[in-house]
C-alpha cells in the first residue's frame, strides 16, 4: 500500500472499550485529501493491516481520525490498537481511499450501528455545511457505549441526530416503520455497524419499496462462508498458462503464493476491495461484502482473498 508515516498525536477515550487516534504528519505537513465515507489502511503492532474509516471534516488535511471498538473476538486488531499504540508513536498508514462516497441527492438517511457511526458521522459534517437535509439515527447498546455522543450533542447539526439505546425506553429505540416510510428517489439510505444490522435496515427499506440504488453500505468484517461442501478447483494464470489447484479451505491468494504468485490484500474478508482480480474465463462463487449485485452478475471480477469458484476452473488476468 502507498505508506504514509504519520505520529499519534491524540488518544483518546470516547466511549467503553472505543478509543479515538488523531493522526498527523511530523511537522505538521498537511495529509492527501479525503471525502466523507473515506478509510485508511493501517499497518497495527504485529504485522496485520486494518481498515479504518475517517471521521474527522473531510475539509481537514491537518489530521486524520479514527476510531477503534475493542472486540475480543476479532482477529487481533482491535486489541493490537488497544493496548499497544499510545500517543506519540508512529503509524504506518495508506493514503485514504472511498468505497462509500456519499451521492447527491435531495435527502439522506444515516443509520449507524455501534462503532459504523465513524463514517457517518464524517458524511453528517459534510451534509451539514453543504446544507443538505439530512437525520442521522445512531443505535448503540447504551449511552456509556456511545462514541462522539457529546461531540454530536454540541454540534451545529446536533438536531439532526436521533439516539436509539437498547438499554433505553421502547419508546427511543429505533422504529423503520417510520423511518422508511416514505420512499421517494430523491433520498438516499447509508448504513454502517454490524453484519445483523446492515442486514436488518436494508431488508426493511427493500420491503418498503426502496430501490437497490438509493441503499449504500459498508461493513466493518464479514460473515464467516465457508462450507463443508467447497471443493477444490483450478486457477490458471493467464499470464504464465500456469494452472494451480485451490484446495478446500484454502484461498485463490494462499494457493497462489504457495507458488510465488502475489496478490497483494488487505482486509483478507473480502470487505475493502485491495485484492479485486479480473476474471478472463470461469464463473465465481462470489463471498465477498463488497460488490453490488449487479457487479457480482457480470462474473468479471472477484474478490480472491475470500471467493471461491463456482466452475472448475476460474482463468484470472495476472
Amino acid at each position: 500500500m502507498e505508506n504514509l508515516a504519520v505520529k499519534v498525536v491524540r488518544r483518546a477515550q470516547e466511549a467503553d472499550d472505543i478509543v479515538s487516534f488523531e493522526l498527523a504528519r511530523a511537522g505538521g505537513a498537511p495529509l492527501p485529501a479525503f471525502s466523507a465515507g473515506s478509510h485508511i489502511d493501517v499497518q497495527v503492532p504485529g504485522g496485520s493491516t486494518r481498515q479504518y474509516s475517517l471521521c474527522n471534516d473531510s475539509s481537514e488535511q491537518h489530521r486524520y481520525r479514527i476510531a477503534v471498538l475493542r472486540d475480543p473476538a476479532s482477529r487481533g486488531g482491535s486489541v493490537a490498537m488497544h493496548e499497544g499504540v499510545h500517543e506519540g508513536d508512529v503509524l504506518h498508514i495508506s493514503e485514504p481511499r472511498n468505497h462509500f462516497p456519499l451521492h447527491h441527492a435531495d435527502r439522506t438517511l444515516l443509520f449507524a450501528g455501534g462503532i459504523g457511526v465513524t463514517p457517518l458521522l464524517c458524511m453528517a459534517q459534510r451534509l451539514a455545511t453543504i446544507g443538505v437535509d439530512f437525520t442521522l439515527h445512531y443505535c448503540t447498546r447504551s449511552p456509556e457505549r456511545t462514541a462522539f455522543r457529546a461531540e454530536i450533542g454540541a454540534s451545529a447539526f446536533a438536531d439532526r441526530v436521533q439516539f436509539h439505546y437498547d438499554s433505553g425506553a421502547p419508546s427511543q429505540k429505533l422504529d423503520l416503520e417510520t423511518a422508511l416510510a416514505n420512499p421517494d428517489g430523491g433520498t438516499h439510505l447509508y448504513v454502517c455497524g454490524p453484519t445483523g444490522f446492515i442486514g436488518h435496515v436494508v431488508d426493511a427499506a427493500k420491503a418498503r419499496g426502496w430501490h437497490a440504488d438509493q441503499i449504500h453500505v459498508e461493513h466493518f468484517s464479514a460473515a464467516p462462508q465457508r462450507s463443508a461442501a467447497d471443493t477444490a478447483f483450478e486457477v490458471k494464470v493467464a499470464s504464465s498458462g500456469k494452472t494451480y489447484t485451490v484446495a478446500p479451505g484454502q484461498s485463490v491468494v494462499q494457493a497462489l503464493q504457495a507458488h510465488r504468485v502475489e496478490i497483494l490484500t488487505s482486509c483478507e474478508q473480502g470487505v475493502c476491495g485491495t485484492c479485486i482480480t479480473r476474471v478472463l474465463e470461469g464463473e465465481p462463487d462470489h463471498r465477498d461484502m463488497y460488490f453490488t449485485e449487479e457487479e457480482r452478475a457480470k462474473n468479471d471480477q472477484f474478490t480472491p482473498c475470500c471467493s471461491r469458484a463456482r466452475s472448475k476452473t476460474l482463468v484470472l488476468d495476472l
